[in-house]
Order: C-alpha cells, then structure tokens, then sequence
C-alpha cells in the first residue's frame, strides 16, 4: 500500500503579518500626535509622574491613560519604572520646545492639517487636485499669512520640519567662498540662522511676503542673530531677488510646476555675478529606485500645493538649462531625506 503525500498549504504568514501592521500604522502616528498635543513630554521633563498624576495633570481620563503610556513606551518615547514615566532620550531630544531638534511643531502640523488630508487620496488620486484645506492657488502662502496665529503655527512646523537641515547645509556647502546669501522662501530664518551661526563670516538674509517680517523679527531676536540676517520683502516670482553671493532655495522648487522652478532658477542666474552660486534642497528622487520617504514626500506635496518632488537628473539638468555648472550633488540625513545640489554661475 502506497503512502500518500499531501502538500501542505503554503499561509503568507509574515505578508499577513506585515500587511495587517502596514494598515494600521496610522495608530502609531496619532498616539504620538496626541502626546504632543497635551503636552506629555513636557510635563514629564518637569519630573517623572505615574499614570494616575498624569492623567490628572493634564486633564485625560483615566480608562485610556495606561494603554496610552504603555505603547509610548513601546515606540521608544517613555521609559517605565515600576509604573512611574519619564521621557526617554529620543522625546528629551526632539520632542521638548527649546530644543535644536524640536520636532513637535512638526508633529502638531501634521496632527491639524495633513492627518485629514492624507484621508482624502482616494479622491486625490481621481481627481489630481491637492486636498490640503486653504492651501491651494497661487495665492496660498498670502492668505495663509494674513492671520498671525495661523501663520506662526504654520512657520513653527517649518522650523521643526526642518531642524536637520541647517546644521548639514552649513557644513556640505564649501561657504569660505562666499560673503552673503540670502535663502529664497525661507520663512522665519531659520535655516539662515543656523548657517550664520555656523560661519560667522557670512551675512544672512531672507527673501519673503512681507506679512512674515514681524515673525521673522520675533525669531531671529530670540536666536540672537538679528544682527546676522536681513530680511528682504517680496514675492519671488515678481519682485528682483536680492543681490548676495549665494541664493537657496530650500523646500521651495517643489511645490511648483517644472515651468515655474526653470523659471526661479534662471531669475536666480540673472541675479548672480559669476562666481556666484545657487543652493537647492528638495526631497529629490534617486532616480531608477526612489526611496520610500521621498516617494511619501512627493505625495505629500501634491496634496499639500499640487506639486511634487523631482529626480536628482532632473534637478541637475534644471540647473544646467538655466545656466549653472554643477559642482555639488549630495544626499544628507534629514527626516525628509534631502537632497542638495549646488550649481555656481560661471
């Protein structure tokens, strides 16, 4: 009698597993959103507290508390001793306000604004318009700005979104060449600051809407570098951008149509003397295999303005048609995974 053998069947366990994660990973972002939002990490760096002193503290109902903590312990943001809390390295370094590395304006942003808008990309992907509320049409940043509270929520997640920028661009660009700059879009300063701050040779300055200059004047005299960096008013697409040696343009190309960007940069050229430089930041695609984060960046942006990251070919032969030799291609480590690319006027 023969003996029959019977193929066992195969169960995607890890795919089901990795999935199942992947669909609910959005849990993990609002547990950290709502630790922002009432303020945890800072009560906790006044001291350590245990579940009840917490949810009494800050006004939360005691049922959710302890699962809440637990898995902020779980994502690595708490740290937990016999039930009393305390921030972990990661919260004490990113997430408290005064902090270099702030990231929780970033956290609060995207709590308000792109949470709900992330829920419309079914409809984005039908109808190809951005979803972010008020923050369309070419007119957006204007309106935004006009209410002052709005504004200084919206320029604090900048600074956090970009907290591992400046200290990176201060270092990858060669600024010994150089005596001024001046960053184009570059809301409150604050990537100017931290490159003055780093090269004290250099004078600073910023081209924006005028309803940012009070905003901008708050920041730079809390950073003690008013004196370093100038504010210049305007609009980049009508207005003659201001004489310096280098421009930057940081997280601005983007968010415009490839027309619109060639036509920054070749402004950016008229500008320049020879010798001068442009400096451009975005989260540029490596082209062939792009990785997540940018791919997600990208995304972001089309829901945000309507316009979308681009390949680092494309940046490079953006800045060549207008003009520019290359000199400097690089990658640095920031949450957006930027990608620099320095093109000097010959």
């Amino acid at each position: 009698m023969g003996t029959e053998t019977v193929d066992t069947p195969y169960v995607p366990y890890e795919e089901a597993i990795t999935i199942g994660r992947l669909n609910t990973a959005y849990a993990q972002s609002r547990i950290l959103n709502s630790a922002v939002e009432t303020g945890l990490f800072e009560l906790l760096a006044e001291a350590p507290a245990d579940s009840a002193a917490i949810a009494e503290r800050l006004g939360l109902h005691h049922r959710l508390v302890p699962d809440f903590l637990r898995a902020l312990v779980a994502l690595g943001l708490l740290e937990e001793t016999a039930g009393v809390f305390r921030n972990s390295a990661a919260a004490a370094a990113c997430l408290l306000p005064g902090s270099p590395y702030y990231l929780g304006g970033s956290v609060r942003a995207a709590a308000a604004r792109h949470y709900g808008m992330w829920a419309r990309l079914t409809e984005a992907l039908r109808d190809g318009e951005p979803k972010a509320e008020g923050a369309t049409g070419p007119d957006a940043f204007e309106r935004l700005y006009r209410n002052r509270d709005a504004a200084r929520r919206f320029l604090a997640h900048m600074d956090s979104a970009h907290a591992l920028v400046g200290p990176q661009l201060a270092e990858v660009v060669d600024w010994s060449r150089y005596e001024s700059f001046v960053d184009v879009g570059g809301a409150r300063g604050h990537i100017a600051a931290a490159v003055v701050a780093a090269h004290p040779h250099l004078h600073g300055g910023v081209f924006e809407l005028p309803a940012v200059e009070p905003l901008f004047d708050e920041h730079m005299a809390e950073l003690g570098t008013a004196e370093k960096v100038t504010f210049h008013a305007g609009d980049f697409f009508a207005d003659e951008l201001p004489a310096a040696d280098v421009l930057v343009f940081g997280h601005v190309l983007h968010d415009w149509t490839p027309e619109r960007r060639a036509f920054l940069l070749e402004r950016a050229f008229a500008a320049l003397r020879p010798g001068g430089a442009v400096v451009v930041y975005d989260q540029m695609l490596d082209d062939g295999a792009p990785e997540l984060g940018s791919l997600l960046g990208s995304l972001q942006v089309a829901l945000v303005t309507g316009g979308s990251e681009y390949g680092v070919d494309e940046g490079r032969e953006q800045l060549e048609k207008a003009g520019f030799t290359v000199e400097l291609g690089r990658r640095i480590r920031t949450i957006g995974s930027d990608y620099v690319l320095v093109g000097v006027k010959p």
